[in-house]
Order: structure tokens, then sequence, then C-alpha cells
């Protein structure tokens, strides 16, 4: 229930929906794809605030698997067809891709957004893929040409500076192509350093580029140009150079972040409202470093490789995957029945975790939350102790920060009456965290929810909390594992600390774990392991798989089985984090 949140539709919306921006606009083409072509990479500025590369016309393997994983995920036969929106200016009729776009389509295409660090740049690149958002998983149906200034702009409305590259094999059938939507935009001649291309209303430019196709804003265009007469591209810059050099085998697409071009989400309450969501979410997954994000379909499973840099600025925020080995080994140590599992890491890891959900704007105290269950009233009181741990002030940092080691969540149980679930973190200073018990419940308190000592064996300090929202008490204890290893719970009732603290096997021997690790491969050990098909019957059992927080992601997950995450070290100081998650048949 920790993961099924108005954030955590978005995280997946911006997993699959910017992994949509860069598949084939072709169907998957087949054994007569043509051979590959060059890289847009090639042609795009070095500034580029935010790149997506794909192959559009993948062959043999690549091409089934990506069409069956684009199936699954979308329940449609010809799952990338509406991507054609993409190419289609506004006012112009409908496109055919067999008649308009596959006589001259190469094998590469490419989108950037324009002007890494500026805020016009991270304006526009939270509407693209807010925008993306709402096409995959809003079922607005098809995408729409994401770039110029908006036809009718609403208060706050930006238009995203950027364009399209698309590879071509026929250049009179491409220019054909971009004169018909040309006219349709009211576009006239003009040309830049020699270069003739159309420009037309809103800053809609179209051209022929030194064999690509190019459709986006004027200036954006212009850029390209400039790139492919001599100025630094995007394939040379050396932080992407040095992240293209670890690409995964059977890549079909990729997303690109510099570090700055998507400013990092602020990590207060109010964060993440609006718009915005999607790329705040994208800036807590990347944090402040350069991350390359590749779409690996295979038979059966769909993989994310997030391959991050360390910063050049040591102030830059980590991202939300940067718990590693710490988040790793506190998985491992969580109960074996576990069918959600959740490695945070460090202290400052299940910081970063707290504001990733509690920054949507329905979080926070739940008091205007109907009667009921509901996703916002479980996490708003579920998240609230965790909050006060991992909030950023002068006391926080004293009482609370200096003990936070690595922590893990785990839910266990078919249904309400035998959930166990919780928050486990690892005490650096167990005099400090047995102390923290009291202040957090005293905080608690003082905000309105019901508190009272507690007596839970094998814990040197509890409490019990009733919380608004929460049917059962939540309980904060301080305690001693097996191992002797001090463990700060939060946890769903007091059978949710015991087990915690004294699990009747570790989820490290759990066939699910193995499982996971296999999936992964590489020999990264698992920091994440969810079962959907066990989250999305609890939800329902107990009444939550209509809510409107999750009900829009209710149909993708029932089309996954398990989600598997972990973390491994590359050559050139790359960490890759690799997500899976298999396909229901």
């Amino acid at each position: 229930m920790f993961l099924r949140t108005p954030r955590a539709r978005r995280l997946a919306a911006l997993f699959f929906g910017a992994a949509a921006a860069a598949v084939p606009l072709s169907g998957c083409g087949g054994s007569s794809s043509p051979a590959k072509g060059p890289d847009p990479a090639r042609a795009v500025p070095a500034s580029a605030a935010l790149y997506a590369g794909a192959t559009l016309r993948p062959s043999g393997a690549l091409a089934s698997s990506a069409r069956a994983a684009g199936q699954a995920l979308t329940h449609q036969s010809d799952p990338y067809r509406r991507l054609l929106g993409a190419l289609q200016l506004p006012g112009a009729p409908a496109l055919d891709f067999n008649r308009d776009v596959s006589p001259w389509l190469g094998t590469q295409g490419g989108l950037f957004v324009s002007g890494a660090g500026t805020s016009h740049a991270r304006a526009a690149v939270a509407s693209l893929l807010s925008s993306l958002e709402q096409a995959i998983l809003g079922g607005s149906g098809q995408i729409s040409f994401p770039f110029g200034a908006p036809a009718a702009p609403a208060a706050g409305a930006v238009g995203a500076d950027g364009a399209i590259l698309l590879d071509t094999t026929n250049s009179h059938a491409a220019e054909t192509f971009l004169h018909e939507q040309a006219a349709h935009a009211g576009a006239h001649a003009t040309s830049y350093r020699g270069v003739s291309f159309q420009a037309g209303a809103g800053g809609v430019a179209l051209g022929l580029v030194h064999g690509f196709a190019v459709i986006g804003t004027e200036s954006a265009l212009r850029a390209v140009i400039d790139t492919t007469a001599g100025a630094a591209p995007l394939a040379s810059a050396p932080s992407y150079a040095a992240l293209r050099a670890a690409v995964p085998a059977g890549e079909l697409g990729h997303v690109y972040l510099p570090g700055e071009g998507v400013a990092p989400a602020s990590t207060g309450a109010s964060a993440g409202t609006g718009t915005g969501s999607a790329s705040q979410l994208l800036s807590l997954l990347a944090g402040g470093t350069p991350t390359d994000i590749s779409l690996i379909p295979a038979a059966g499973t769909i993989a994310l490789d997030v391959d991050t840099l360390p910063s050049a600025a040591p102030s830059a925020p980590a991202g939300l995957l940067a718990g590693g080995a710490e988040a790793s080994r506190a998985v491992s140590e969580l109960p074996g029945e576990s069918f959600v599992a959740v490695g945070l890491g460090s202290g400052a890891s299940i910081g970063r975790f707290v504001h990733a959900l509690s920054a949507t704007a329905s979080l926070g105290r739940p008091g205007s939350e109907a009667p009921g269950l509901s996703i916002n009233g479980l996490l708003g009181a579920a998240l609230a102790p965790v909050s006060i741990l991992t909030e950023e002030s002068a006391s926080a940092r004293r009482e609370f920060h200096s003990w936070l080691g690595p922590g893990a969540l785990f839910a266990s149980g078919s249904g309400l009456a035998d959930l166990r679930a919780g928050l486990v973190i690892d005490s650096r200073n167990p005099a400090l965290s047995r102390a923290a018990v009291a202040k957090v419940a005293a905080r608690l308190r003082a905000a309105g929810d019901s508190v009272s000592a507690a007596s839970i064996p094998g814990t040197d300090a509890a409490a019990s909390v009733q919380a608004r929202g929460l049917p059962i008490a939540l309980d904060i204890a301080d305690g001693r594992d097996s191992r002797g290893q001090t463990k700060f719970v939060i946890g769903l009732g007091e059978a949710s600390v015991a087990e915690a603290l004294n699990p009747s096997s570790a989820f490290a021997a759990a066939p699910s774990y193995a499982a996971a690790a296999a999936q992964l491969g590489g020999g990264a050990q698992p920091s994440l392991v969810v079962q959907l098909p066990t989250l999305l019957s609890l939800l329902e059992g107990i009444g939550l798989a209509e809510d409107p927080t999750i009900r829009g992601l209710v149909p993708l997950g029932r089309a996954l089985t398990t989600v598997s995450a972990g973390t491994s070290r590359l050559s050139g100081g790359v960490q890759r984090t690799r997500v899976v998650a298999g396909l229901r048949g």
C-alpha cells in the first residue's frame, strides 16, 4: 500500500511514458528493416535539457519483444501507431503511417528539449512529461505534437522549445511530407546558414537537415543546423558519451538528462503539485546527476536500466535509486513472506522517498478525508512519523538524522486482518533512536493523533498511535533484532513490529528474492521486489482498487507480475539500477 499513490502512478507514467516517447513509429518493422541509420544525437545541440532516442524500425527478436511488450501494457494490437500524433501539426489531418511516413522513414529517431539549466527548459520538460503522462495513462488517445507555443495559452502554460529528428532513407519523399505538413501550418519558406526550411505560426518549423527530417520550433531547428555545421553535438558531450558507452544489450530507446536540465524537486510538502509532477519525479529519480534511462524489452519482461554518473557538484542531490548496497542489504533482512520489499538506503534516501510521496497535494494530515479507507488517508497517517524523522530542521538533524541508517519497507499477508507492514530503519546510535520514540510520539500527539505508551516484547521503547485515516494502530518502537542490531520500526500494529524485529525467515532466503536476483542478472542484488498480483488482490479485498488515486494504474498493474530492482557498478564510474517488470502472458 505504500507504493500505490498518485506519486507512484506518475512514476510509472514517467517510466512507461518517457519510454513510449522513444519507441517505434513503424509498428516494429520486420526482417526487411533497413540498415541502422545515423545517430540523431550527433545533430542535437550539447545544451539539450532532455533527449530521447530510439530505434524506429527494429528487426528480429527486438521487434517481436517490443511489440509483445507494447501489446501487454496497452492492450492494443498495434500499440505504437498513436505515436504518429507527435508528427501531426496543429490543424493538420490525421496521418497514415503507410502512406505518409513509411516511404521515407529510416531506423533512428530522436527528440530533444532545448536549454539545459534554464527555467523555461524546466517548465517545458514538465509540460512535455505531463502531456505524455496524460496520453499514456490518462486514456486521452493520440499523443499530440509537443513543441511550440500553445494555440490558446492558459495561465502558466508553456510550449516546449525543441524538435523531433527522424532519420530518412528517401529525401524526396521526406521533403514532400514536410511541405505538405508545412502547408497545413501556413508556413513560409525561409533559410538559415544556407539550409532551406519552412517556418509557420506559433514558432513551428520543418525542414530536412543533414539527412534528418526535423519538426519542432524554429529556434530548435536552427540549433540543429548549427550543430550539423560544427557546433558541439550532444553525442560528444562528456557525460552523455560516458553513459552511452555502457549501453545495455537489447536497448529499444533511451532518455537522457544532463543533471541540470530538470530542476530537483523541492523537499517541501507542497512540492510536486500541478503539471510539473512527472518532471519532479524524474528529478527525484535522477537527482542532480547525469542520467540515461534505457528501455529493454525481452521475452516476457520489460526492463529499465537507469545509469547515472557522479555529479561534478558535490552538493547535487542524489537520486531516489542511489541506495545501492545499503538498500539491498536492508531488503535482504526483511521478513521472508513479504510481497512488497523496498530498500531505501541511508537516512537521506528515506527522506527522498518520503518527499516523493508526500509531495502530492492531497497527502499530508488527512483531516479532510472522507469517512472510510482511502489511499491518501492511509499514506498520510503512515508517513507522518517518517516525515518528522526526515524533515529539514535543526532539531531533526540533531535528534534524528545522525542515527538514521539504511531502511526498508515491507508488507506481507493476504488481507487487512493479517496484514503486516512497516518501515524498518537501522539505528547508528541506540540511545538516540530509543529517545526518538517519545519525541516522535509527542509531535504526533500535538498534531491531534491519539498516542499512548505501548509494551512490545523485544523493544526498549514503544508508542501506539491511533491516527486518522488508519483502521489499526500505528506502532513506533525501538528494539533489537535476533542479531543484536538496533532497529527503529514504524509498523501497522504490534504484530508488524514483532515480525520486523524477529521474522520467521529472512527475505534473502525467500524464493521471490532468488527469482528477482536471477531476473536482474549481472550480479545485482535486489533492492526492490513487488509482487503485483498479491498487492492488487489485497487492494481489491479491502475495497481500494477503485480509489481514484490508483484506479488509472490498475489495468497496467494487471499486465505485470513481479517488479524487481537492483543496483550494480559499471566501469567509468557509472552506477546502474535495473528495474525489471514481468509481463503477463
